[in-house]
């Protein structure tokens, strides 16, 4: 659950830290107080688009952070897939936000702000003001039905994934394979040309390097041949050279080895020199013959490699993918001799796949629509619970005109909220206060089934008043025993259900306007529900009114 919010120099907000408790949280406050900005700052924290409008006006940065205490296995266990790991049960989501940019943590480790996005969507579900207008598109409700059956039809999805990308692979190939028989004779040429061009060159990897080496100590033979000359002058020939002194210092020394061991040893030191030196000279001498180039030797090196270059800027930069390029060419050309045979091959492929893909795409349907008669009552019943009394609700199944990665099934939701009247798409009937409670009885029957321990709800009391409003604090009540919720609202039939009451309230001081927020007492808490009541003037009548609505919060507790 959301344990904790730490705000910083966001809009009105200088800095505030709340503490959240299990239950229902409920937030009230004045009209402009500021409540919009507490869960935007939430939605902030969890990767949510921002300008530099938000930050507080002086500041260089904003600050956002929440804490999560997690204890739920399969929620640990998503985390550590992503490779997040609870510190002593708790996981910190923390977003700085700056002019032109922000950094996001998770347990204070720098992180991209997708990352934070997944973390979010395993931790907590927010419904905004407007998210039950997205009841209105019709393609959102077969994701609110897979949402719902996930546990049942998650394997065989994938299965269907996996089909269609490889039927849509063997319609690719096929539609690009088409070609007439002119096309297709230009492209034989044109592919016999460059394999056999390739082939002729008979190229061996690598060897491109060899006679660039070559070419060079050809090219830069003459140097060579003069530095290797003077070399071997310096330590083989003439008086001078290392070999001649060598030889007299090892005679020299010869004569008084006999008379000290340490002269013996100097001596066989130079004889081991002398050794190295003799064995240096021939392998100079060695390298001096390889130096000699004929100019056949040269023109044959230099056409070879002007041939390879050739080949480069045609096939490829490097030897191995020149003949790489011809592997390909050549198994295009095997295609092409052989099309027919290559079209009745693919063909057969291609009705394998869509066979696997309508087999898989049965079976996904026959799934989702059991579940979507269970998901189908329960959403019913809600409704009747929010004070839908005559409600009709239908998911209704038909079939796309083509193959999807989601299968063949094209579902909407259809409703009838009136005796006599038929069911009708559920777009052309709410209204938005209807809407809402929809969306919240659609919450509810999913809540039942999802691992998020956390639910936001702001103002899911639009359009609605009286009996209905009471029915709808009694629903947040109740998915309030399984989850954690937090919810912002205007109406004081579900502020008297809180199990948490948080006061948002906006002060002037000297000139500068702050908006903080506060737990709630019991006893300010029901001054907070006299308010939300009476309005501007708070009377005695009021109060005991805000005092019977606590009290009756209480004994529908108990009865649940």
């Amino acid at each position: 659950m959301l344990q904790n919010l730490h705000v910083k120099n966001l809009a009105l907000i200088d800095e505030i830290e709340v503490e959240f408790g299990d239950g229902l949280n409920i937030l009230t406050g004045e009209t402009g107080a500021g409540k919009s900005i507490i869960l935007g700052s939430v939605n902030l924290a969890l990767g949510g688009r921002y300008t530099k409008d938000i930050l507080r006006q002086g500041a260089d940065y904003g600050f956002v952070e929440l804490t999560f205490q997690v204890e739920n296995e399969r929620q640990i266990r998503k985390l550590k897939e992503l490779d997040i790991y609870p510190e002593e049960g708790s996981v910190v989501l923390s977003r700085r936000l700056m002019e032109k940019r922000s950094v996001s943590r998770i347990n204070g480790e720098t992180v991209q702000t997708a990352l934070l996005k997944e973390a979010a969507s395993i931790l907590i579900d927010i419904h905004g003001q407007h998210e039950h207008q997205s009841l209105l598109y019709k393609k959102n409700h077969l994701g609110i039905v897979d949402a719902f059956a996930r546990e049942t039809i998650e394997d065989v999805k994938q299965k269907v994934r996996k089909a269609y990308k490889d039927y849509k692979a063997c319609e690719k190939e096929l539609s690009e394979t088409k070609t007439d028989e002119t096309q297709r004779a230009k492209e034989l040429s044109f592919l016999r040309f460059e394999t056999e061009e390739i082939r002729e060159a008979e190229l061996k990897p690598g060897e491109d390097e060899d006679l660039e080496d070559l070419y060079r100590r050809i090219v830069n033979s003459r140097q060579i041949a003069e530095s290797v000359s003077e070399a071997y002058l310096y330590t083989s020939e003439g008086n001078e050279s290392a070999s001649e002194n060598l030889s007299r210092a090892i005679r020299a020394i010869s004569e008084i080895t006999e008379y000290d061991d340490k002269a013996l040893e100097l001596y066989d030191q130079l004889v081991e020199i002398d050794s190295l030196l003799n064995d240096f000279n021939r392998e100079l001498a060695g390298y001096a013959d390889e130096c000699e180039f004929s100019d056949e030797e040269y023109h044959d090196t230099e056409n070879r490699l002007n041939e390879i270059n050739r080949l480069k800027t045609k096939y490829g930069n490097t030897i191995e993918e020149i003949l790489a390029y011809c592997r390909k060419q050549e198994k295009r050309l095997a295609v092409l001799e052989d099309y027919d045979g290559y079209i009745e091959e693919l063909q057969a492929k291609a009705v394998k796949a869509e066979a696997e893909l309508k087999k898989q795409a049965v079976k996904l349907t026959a799934l989702r629509k059991k579940q979507a008669k269970i998901l189908e009552k329960a959403i019913e019943d809600g409704l009747k619970d929010l004070n839908f009394e005559n409600v009709q609700f239908e998911i209704r199944f038909e079939q796309t005109k083509g193959y999807t990665a989601e299968g063949t099934d094209d579902v909407e939701f259809m409703i009838s909220l009136n005796p006599g009247q038929p069911l009708k798409p559920l777009a052309g009937v709410a209204s938005g206060g209807e809407l809402s409670r929809i969306m919240l009885a659609i919450k509810a029957v999913m809540a039942s089934r999802d691992e998020i321990e956390t639910l936001i709800f702001d103002e899911i009391d639009v359009g609605i008043s009286g009996r209905t409003a009471q029915k709808v604090s009694e629903k947040m009540a109740v998915i309030g025993r399984g989850h954690q919720v937090i919810c912002i609202t205007h109406l004081a039939q579900i502020a008297a259900m809180a199990d948490h009451h948080y006061l948002i309230e906006k002060a002037t001081l000297k000139g500068v306007t702050r908006t903080d927020i506060r737990r709630l007492e019991e006893e300010a808490s029901v001054r907070e529900l006299a308010r939300i009541l009476g309005g501007a003037k708070i009377t005695d009548t009021v109060l005991r009114s805000a005092v019977e609505m606590k009290e009756l919060a209480r004994q529908l507790e108990q009865k649940e």
